[in-house]
């Protein structure tokens, strides 16, 4: 049997295989096809983002984690939650095909009356294999996971540049992302060995709901200020600069998210094997935290630094504009993993309603933020985001602290010898590109170069911990 560390590294790989080669391909696909589009195609869909989000939220409304979480599930209750989500998935989509003309309105572009229509079609498609995802994660299964989200990605990219390169604008990102979705439902349901019984449990709903429903408030909650920049950026901006912003958020997700997505998927199920051992889920809870930083932080603090030659070498001149918002989006983003494994933390303890509260409170903020940012043009809504996400900081640390005593200033004590190196990296390598005069491309390569010899040299004369730690797992299990 697999030790709770093998386990966990074991799920890594086969997570970060499914994240970055996926996500590496399909960023791959994005740039190839923003070099043939134009702001304005990525900005209409855009545009529907929130619409769509919301709805596969309420698709899964908090299901998939109450499954991982029930240690004694049953084919009753997985039986039940497949049969809830397609439900939802059907009454969504109609809501979705009714309220496309009014979705129109309020955007005055009438092209997204079609556009959503087409693309709303996805929140029916994910209905269907909600349960699958979750029974895979729980068997820390990221391998089944990872073959069918490749195969779908590069079936679906090698379409959309197709259709890009023939000229067919919005509707090769619409197609893309629908034949992405749909060739990854139908391989997990040809990878997986679960089927539905005809049954569904009302008592297995309400169980399963009463801990579910508390994470979907939140999950709503996030899901719909995460987006709402989208909404103001649609309707107070234009589609162009939506379309720039949505490239800059995409760029300062692709880091952040991917890694801290691999680390909360494998962590969730393997903090809740020990959720009833607080001294033990406090030592691995700390460990995940510093390894989190020591990955992310130089990599969002780096994506800063380089961000202008990047740009100007990935997507041309014509969106250079997305490099100064990227900039300010890392400073926001590279707190994330912190904020998730926190919040990670209150659904192995079973403490949702926790989870809710501080969602309600840090939502609140944020918006007020927002509010106040928005006079101030397109920039000073970025910056917002920084404000944002530290004072997120304070609040999501705070229950972590009553829980298993790991608040904030502890966890500030594990992460600042990480965090004060990788901004000294960033500001060596910015002004070195500063300094440097020679084209984009010479600019990313030696900046990268830089900044990685730099991080790690430091890192190993000054005998971090987490780079030991990440030496010592990689020989491990290799021998």
């Amino acid at each position: 049997m697999e030790s709770l560390k093998q386990k966990t590294f074991h799920g890594i790989i086969w997570s970060s295989l499914e994240r970055f080669s996926v996500q590496g391909i399909q960023f791959v696909v994005m740039i190839i096809m923003a070099r043939m589009l134009t702001p304005d195609d990525y900005g209409l869909v855009g545009m529907l983002t929130i619409f769509l989000a919301v709805s596969q939220s309420l698709v899964d409304s908090g299901f998939s984690q109450a499954l991982i979480r029930k240690q004694d599930r049953t084919e009753v209750d997985n039986s039940t939650v497949f049969y809830f989500n397609i439900g939802i998935g059907v009454i969504l989509y109609g809501l979705l095909f009714v309220c496309a003309p009014l979705i129109a309105s309020f955007y005055k572009e009438p092209s997204l009356v079609l556009i959503m229509r087409v693309i709303g079609i996805s929140v029916f498609i994910n209905s269907f294999v909600v349960v699958q995802r979750a029974l895979l994660t729980t068997r820390v299964d990221f391998k089944t996971q990872a073959k069918a989200a490749l195969i779908a990605a590069l079936l679906s990219g090698c379409c959309g540049i197709g259709m890009a390169a023939n000229g067919y604008g919005v509707w090769s990102i619409v197609i893309q992302q629908l034949l992405n979705l749909g060739i990854n439902v139908s391989l997990l349901w040809y990878f997986s060995s679960w089927r539905p019984t005809w049954c569904y449990s009302w008592k297995s709903f309400r169980e399963l709901f009463g801990f579910g429903s508390k994470l979907l408030a939140s999950g709503l909650l996030e899901t719909i200020y995460k987006n709402i920049y989208l909404i103001v950026i649609g309707r107070v901006f234009s589609a162009s600069d939506l379309g720039y912003y949505t490239r800059a958020q995409q760029f300062s997700d692709f880091p952040s998210s991917n890694l801290t997505g691999i680390m909360q998927r494998v962590t969730y199920p393997v903090l809740c094997s020990i959720q009833n051992d607080d001294t033990r889920l406090a030592d691995v809870y700390r460990r995940f935290l510093r390894l989190s930083a020591f990955v992310i932080f130089p990599l969002m603090m780096g994506l800063a630094a380089v961000a202008q030659p990047l740009i100007l070498v990935l997507l041309k001149e014509q969106w250079f504009f997305t490099a100064i918002l990227l900039q300010i989006l890392c400073f926001s983003m590279m707190w994330y993993p912190v904020h998730a494994i926190n919040l990670n933390l209150l659904q192995v303890k079973g403490r949702s309603d926790l989870f809710l509260r501080l969602e309600i409170i840090k939502k609140i903020i944020g918006v007020g933020i927002l509010c106040i940012t928005i006079p101030m043009g397109l920039i000073a809504m970025c910056v917002g985001t920084i404000f944002s996400s530290l004072i997120a900081l304070v609040i999501n640390t705070y229950y972590t602290g009553k829980l298993i005593h790991v608040g904030f200033v502890r966890q500030m004590r594990d992460l600042t010898p990480t965090l004060l190196l990788s901004i000294s990296m960033g500001g060596v390598v910015y002004t070195f590109l500063y300094y440097l005069s020679w084209g984009a491309l010479v600019q990313l390569i030696c900046g990268v170069c830089v900044g990685v010899f730099y991080y790690l040299f430091l890192a190993s004369c000054l005998r971090f911990r987490e780079w030991k730690e990440l030496i010592d797992l990689l020989h491990r299990n290799n021998n």
